[in-house]
């Protein structure tokens, strides 16, 4: 007779090897290290109590382990294809020395599988008691001589530390701390997810010379980074006759005129229509990338239910742009005989057509040369040499450093 505890046991390590399978077929697992890593650690230990097995081992759930007093979450356990994805892009190997910039436990018992007996792990979290939960959880998986949990933040630097050959940051950053490339060894990699307008891609960066260049990108969402990476948005509500808002979200600077908004929503709507189409099932999240690159005056937007904007929902995503007295933001309508979407943009406001066609401009641009191409990214510290940048780059400044992006068919 099977008792509970081995049913339980033996339905969790088949949902692992489903959850490995699946993570191979879709391409986030590309090596045995990493494939073994995922199938060697309990997933569910690290979950809070009671969650169910599938959603513990959900290809794309993040589990929510802790929020503020004002329900925003602050730590989660992330999504299992994103914690490959960043596994994969650090390229680890047996007995390096790894840092972990934000702390759960899962993902460090995950590293540990990968760099080994000889290998070293550092977890740390400005969250004492986030870093008490993973210490915890750590110990009782068999980890606890194999991860090192520290409660600091990582940002201020780490005293008596030899450097590391990998820094995997697990939250997102708004820019990368000084310190983390003074701990990182020359030929080190730094994966990151970076917030850059707004939008943010998980990086893989390495030296080359006084910079770091992108060896790979993927795309991901994390927690927002505490402690001095902090990087608080700018909101601007748009209320509506009932009271019900629009909210936009400026990653930085709000546009001097964005108080020509007042009354906005009671306006007559405006579309506009790109020409520019995808089919379903095609990603087309480098629209995203590029909107928040090239379109001045870009924002995120978030309607309240109620909004006759979040009625529209399935047919608009939360990428926008703020011109004059209008907002517009991304829409989609049927196209390629149903096959697909057109992109295009819905505005309020007297300037409606002008924001509508400044984003549809930006549409076309990307549909004619970002489209199915992946960026590169670099960072330049403050005080650098910043003669190497690539003319054709455009430059985001941060606190620390200037971000780059380069498109191949802008070459």
């Amino acid at each position: 007779m099977v008792g509970p505890a081995a049913s339980t046991s033996d339905a969790a390590g088949s949902s692992r090897a489903d959850l490995v399978a699946r993570l191979r077929e879709s391409g986030m697992i590309t090596t045995a290290a990493v494939e073994e890593a995922v199938l060697a650690v309990r997933r569910e230990h690290f979950m809070p109590a009671g969650t169910p097995l599938e959603v513990a081992y959900g290809v794309d759930n993040s589990v929510v382990t802790k929020r503020d007093e004002h329900g925003v979450a602050i730590s989660s356990v992330s999504a299992a294809y994103i914690q490959a994805q960043m596994l994969e892009q650090a390229s680890l190997r047996p007995g390096m020395r790894v840092l972990e910039v934000g702390s759960g436990g899962l993902n460090a018992a995950m590293i540990a599988e990968i760099v080994g007996e000889k290998g070293h792990v550092l977890s740390v979290d400005i969250d004492a008691e986030v870093v008490d939960r993973a210490g915890r959880l750590l110990d009782e998986a068999g980890y606890g001589n194999r991860v090192r949990v520290l409660a600091t933040d990582a940002g201020a630097g780490l005293l008596g530390e030899d450097p590391f050959n990998a820094i995997i940051v697990t939250v997102g950053a708004w820019d990368i701390a000084p310190a983390w490339l003074e701990q990182l060894a020359p030929d080190g990699v730094l994966v990151v997810p970076l917030i850059m307008n707004g939008v943010t891609r998980t990086i893989c960066f390495r030296r080359d010379g006084d910079h770091l260049v992108s060896t790979s990108m993927a795309v991901a969402g994390f927690v927002s980074m505490q402690g001095a990476g902090q990087h608080a948005e700018r909101v601007f509500l748009l209320p509506d006759s009932t009271g019900k808002q629009v909210k936009l979200r400026f990653d930085s600077t709000i546009p001097d005129d964005v108080n020509l908004l007042d009354g906005v929503l009671g306006t007559e709507r405006t579309d506009v229509w790109s020409g520019a189409s995808i089919r379903h099932g095609v990603s087309f999240a480098s629209l995203h990338l590029w909107l928040a690159w090239y379109m001045p005056g870009f924002c995120l937007l978030a309607a309240d239910e109620g909004t006759a904007v979040a009625s529209e929902r399935g047919r608009w995503f939360p990428f926008g742009v703020v011109r004059g007295a209008a907002f517009a933001y991304l829409v989609v309508r049927p196209d390629l005989d149903g096959a697909g979407v057109e992109f295009g943009a819905r505005a309020y406001g007297s300037d409606g057509k002008l924001a509508a066609a400044a984003l549809c401009e930006q549409i076309r641009a990307w549909d004619r040369e970002g489209r199915g191409t992946e960026p590169e990214f670099g960072y330049w510290p403050v005080g650098v040499d910043r003669s190497g940048i690539p003319p054709e780059a455009a430059v985001l400044d941060k606190h620390h450093g200037s971000v780059t992006i380069s498109w191949p068919a802008l070459d």
